[in-house]
């Protein structure tokens, strides 16, 4: 039986991702989207590298690594926001704020990039976030710095990250893993539907997404 209090690790390795497949992102969003590349040399004192999970569905994250440090450090799993639609890891926003977030926390920070609807519906997001955790889990040695502490893991994310967040969070509390351990969650304005909608969720202009996205 699993043992929802084992602790859930991460390991380590880094290999450069293929560029991702963009193929499927709608044209209007290729004109305001706005993407900055991995930096093997640090700006501010954080440095960026990408690592494949499964490029069969383009899953990989950008893990963002604070100033020299011999403490361990805490791992951060976050997840964009984005409607569950629009924006990947590499976005230049959440570049920068995860980069941020890796420098001010003194954390090491792992920005997931998962696959977006309406191509691939509920609950791929899900999926893809828990398959990272397992991921680092089995390979923290080979993906993360030496002092990244995969017992001290928190899942953060924002609007539909937020919402991704909360849902891998339950799955990791009902899973055991052999070094990770998920010990808190940090959701920034989450959205979250009701099992009945509101007066505003009824209204045309917010119907497409509710009946395409899920």
């Amino acid at each position: 039986m699993e043992n929802p209090n084992r602790p859930l690790c991460l390991h380590h390795r880094h290999q450069r991702r293929p560029t991702p497949r963009r193929d499927n992102q709608r044209p209007l969003l290729k004109l305001v989207s706005f993407t900055s590349p991995p930096n093997p040399i640090p700006i501010n004192g954080v440095y960026s590298s990408d690592v494949t999970v499964d490029p069969s569905r383009n899953l990989w994250f950008r893990i963002f690594v604070p100033p020299t440090a011999t403490q361990p450090l805490p791992v951060i799993v976050f997840f964009h926001g984005g409607g569950f639609a629009l924006l990947t890891a590499d976005a230049k926003v959440y570049d920068a704020v995860c980069r941020r977030f890796a420098l001010e926390i003194s954390a090491v920070v792992v920005s997931v990039n998962y696959r977006l609807a309406p191509e691939h519906r509920y609950p791929a997001q899900y999926d893809d976030g828990f398959d990272v955790l397992k991921f680092l889990d089995e390979r923290k040695s080979q993906e993360l710095p030496e002092n990244a502490d995969l017992s001290c893991c928190f899942l953060a994310g924002d609007s539909a990250g937020g919402n991704i967040a909360h849902h891998v969070a339950k799955r990791a509390s009902e899973s055991v893993f052999t070094q990770l351990k998920v010990i808190g969650l940090v959701a920034i304005q989450p959205f979250f539907g009701g099992e009945e909608r509101t007066d505003s969720e009824k209204k045309p202009s917010l119907q497409w997404r509710l009946q395409d996205f899920s």
